[in-house]
């Protein structure tokens, strides 16, 4: 309930029907409503909240995309590289397109080599993929340090506009404009720290993620490695 409603109801005298209506009437605020009040400096907030939104979804949808049964696909890689069928084996990683697929790729590629130069090519393709998984990581990390400032931003030169108007009217300020200046400097605040709280969570979260989709990605590599200097089978004679 709007605070001026409430203390017309707490009043001994009755509550005219005008005061009253006065009363609800202000008590309706939309979103839109506090978006405006909060000033120019909600705009760049606004626009970094969907820019966070874009990178989350993006990026959750890339590390779902990259996700490999890591098991079953090197036994498939295995299956055919004993069996000499190295082409097989790139086009197999070619049709699953995945972060895994095309570091081992980049290994098959140079098999007949040393095996040193097989580990310097899978260990480039790894860098490589790394990278892509941690792209657009630092724009969230930007985002939930940089949108509280600007709030902070807001409130203050909100509230430095609130002491002018007061030493404007030497004083003679009602309590209410004072109020209502001040919660509307704050506005920039909350949706700054709400932006910041969205950007840093999802950050965590997701580099979580990637972080998990990187060591799958060593262990499968160094697996492949040893997959390499295993002994070929002993034709039957």
């Amino acid at each position: 309930m709007n605070l001026t409603l409430l203390f017309l109801l707490l009043q001994d005298t009755a509550v005219s029907p005008d005061s009253l209506a006065m009363a609800l009437e202000g008590e309706t605020i939309t979103f839109f409503d506090l978006m405006v009040e909060g000033g120019i400096l909600m705009i760049p907030i606004i626009l970094l909240f969907l820019i966070s939104i874009y990178v989350i979804a993006e990026r959750w949808s890339a590390l779902s995309r990259s996700h490999t049964d890591t098991a079953r696909f090197l036994t498939t890689i295995e299956g055919m590289l004993k069996s000499g069928r190295q082409g097989e084996a790139v086009a197999f990683c070619d049709d699953v397109d995945k972060p895994l697929a095309r570091i081992i790729k980049s290994g098959i590629k140079r098999l007949g080599r040393p095996l040193r130069d097989i580990e310097d090519a899978i260990d480039n393709a790894g860098k490589k993929e790394i990278f892509f998984l941690e792209k657009r990581m630092n724009w969230l990390a930007t985002i939930a340090g940089v949108a509280p400032l600007i709030g902070f931003t807001g409130t203050v030169t909100g509230m430095i506009t609130a002491f002018m108007d007061i030493q404007s009217l030497q004083g003679n300020v009602n309590p209410s404009d004072l109020a209502g200046g001040i919660w509307e400097a704050l506005i920039t605040t909350a949706a700054g720290l709400i932006v910041g709280l969205i950007a840093f969570g999802f950050y965590n979260f997701l580099l979580g993620k990637i972080n998990r989709s990187i060591f799958e990605l060593e262990n499968a590599s160094a697996d492949f490695i040893d997959l390499l200097q295993s002994p070929a089978p002993k034709k039957q004679g």
